[in-house]
């Protein structure tokens, strides 16, 4: 810093050095208010050229983990409707199963054989009807049409998670169509197909079990990953509020000071005219 020379007039060095401070404090002072209204550190590549490509990595894999965090949400609530429909359909075969088994006895008569079959092939065609209905997004999903599915669980475009276990349930496929229990044998038969369609129902039904689970275990992992990420952004993009009330305080108290010796410093040429009186 240059030193001042009270006797040469013409140019004010200590002023200059006194407005240099000021102007150098004013500059720091606008920085850290900026960042008190703002509540960020970097608030233009300028600041912290480094921590801004980190941070900014840092935020779009957040909301990359975010999205997928979304994504698996709502793979679980798919597969909870084609779990609630399978369910329907598990409790409507157990009823079939129960007709049927009433009708292998060879004390009912004809007419109440064909009652017990007229009540089962209208069960059976709530089965096809649960089977349309249960869809998301219009997409089928118990009818075998969206056997295979993909969704997009992490925020690497390979961290994916395949779902093949929607496969179809309607009544053909399940072997239960053709409604036949006029005699004991062909009720004992029909209930066979009963509990082969049961068993393939609810074999269905614990690969989706397995499915969500192994969903959930991916998600509860994203959360804790999305938690770290926006710590790591936070540190470093975001102001220390407190910190930066403190710095703008100091700061603020050296303008008055800066300001007060710019004064002084522009008063002290005027000695110099002492010599001529």
């Amino acid at each position: 810093m240059a030193q001042g020379d009270l006797t040469r007039i013409a140019s004010n060095i200590t002023g200059l050095n006194a407005l240099n401070a000021l102007k150098a404090v004013n500059s720091q002072l606008g920085i850290h208010q900026l960042r008190l209204a703002t509540g960020k550190r970097i608030n233009q590549a300028a600041d912290d050229p480094a921590g801004l490509t980190i941070a900014t990595k840092l935020n779009y894999k957040s909301r990359g983990l975010g999205v997928a965090l979304d994504n698996i949400g709502d793979a679980k609530n798919l597969l909870g409707v084609a779990e609630g429909g399978l369910g329907k359909i598990s409790d409507i075969l157990l009823l079939i199963r129960d007709k049927a088994e009433q009708a292998a006895n060879d004390t009912l008569g004809t007419a109440e054989r064909d009652a017990i079959k007229s009540q089962i092939q209208v069960l059976v065609s709530e089965i096809d009807t649960i089977v349309d209905e249960t869809e998301w997004n219009g997409k089928a999903l118990i009818d075998g049409s969206s056997s295979s599915m993909t969704f997009q669980t992490g925020f690497q475009t390979t961290a994916s998670t395949g779902v093949t276990v929607l496969t179809a349930h309607d009544s053909s496929t399940l072997g239960i169509q053709t409604v036949e229990v006029e005699s004991y044998a062909s009720a004992t038969a029909y209930m066979q197909k009963i509990d082969t369609a049961l068993a393939s129902v609810s074999a269905t039904l614990k690969d989706i079990g397995a499915v969500v689970s192994r969903l959930t275990f991916k998600e509860e992992n994203l959360v804790v990953a999305k938690t770290n990420t926006e710590a790591a952004y936070n540190r470093i993009m975001n102001a220390d509020m407190a910190g930066e009330q403190l710095e703008a305080m100091k700061y603020q108290i050296l303008q008055q000071t800066a300001t007060a010796m710019l004064a002084q410093a522009n008063m002290a040429p005027q000695a110099v005219l002492g010599l001529f009186r």
